[in-house]
């Protein structure tokens, strides 16, 4: 599902302004927009913005099994909070999961496998009606992201929106703060990027916000927000 050439070229015009874009992009594309969201540790801001533009826009959370409690715990209180009307709870299928992973430990020894199962293919799966997704992600949260554009176009025709693209942690803080959003429970312990339980880590001073996202591999990268 592609985006026409003349919409792409109005949401850019308001790459400047998160909630102008997120505005105009729902009045141009209707039912073929959502937002993805992690419920994680910069979550807040992205989803205030949306409530502000419009607070009946989908927003998928990918409730893999495996989050903290804190982040089950977050989504309800966010969404309470900001008015959102429309979240969207995206589960793996249960035979997928008795199938590929029924110990509940693939995560162990096959982190890429186990985010295909819990991730990758449920959202595949839900963004089918979607031909553009909004996230959340900045440039500065890794140096995999340092060229995020706000507007990003993918090879099979999706399109990403990442309006605070541009963002610096400092400025995602204070304007947090400015809005009186509630804090994610576990920021405050040491993550400043959260994901699924087994897999995430406190970061130390000076390293990488996503330095304790599968930390001692490789990895850095779930596979949903690959460039193809």
């Amino acid at each position: 599902m592609s985006v026409e050439p003349q919409v792409l070229s109005m949401l850019r015009a308001e790459e400047d302004d998160p909630v102008k874009l997120l505005r105009s992009a729902f009045r141009l594309l209707k039912d073929r927009i959502a937002v993805l969201s992690s419920f994680g540790a910069e979550s807040a801001l992205l989803l205030a913005l949306v409530a502000e533009a419009t607070p009946d826009m989908p927003v998928l959370f990918l409730e893999t099994g495996k989050h903290f409690p804190e982040t089950l715990a977050y989504r309800a209180e966010l969404a309470r909070f900001l008015g959102l009307t429309n979240v969207q709870d995206i589960k793996p299928q249960k035979a997928a999961l008795e199938a590929r992973d029924p110990t509940g430990e693939l995560w162990a020894f096959d982190p890429d496998a186990c985010c295909q199962l819990r991730k990758v293919e449920p959202l595949d799966a839900a963004s089918l009606p979607y031909a553009v997704l909004v996230t959340g992600r900045k440039r500065g949260q890794a140096s995999t992201r340092a060229a995020l554009p706000v507007v990003e176009e993918k090879a099979d025709g999706q399109v990403r929106l990442n309006p605070l693209a541009a963002w610096t942690g400092a400025e995602i803080t204070e304007e947090m703060a400015r809005r009186g959003l509630p804090p994610h429970p576990l920021v405050v312990q040491g993550y400043p990027s959260i994901g699924c339980a087994p897999c995430t880590h406190p970061v130390g001073a000076g390293q990488d916000a996503r330095a304790g996202r599968w930390a001692g591999l490789s990895k850095t990268e779930c596979g949903i927000h690959t460039a193809g």
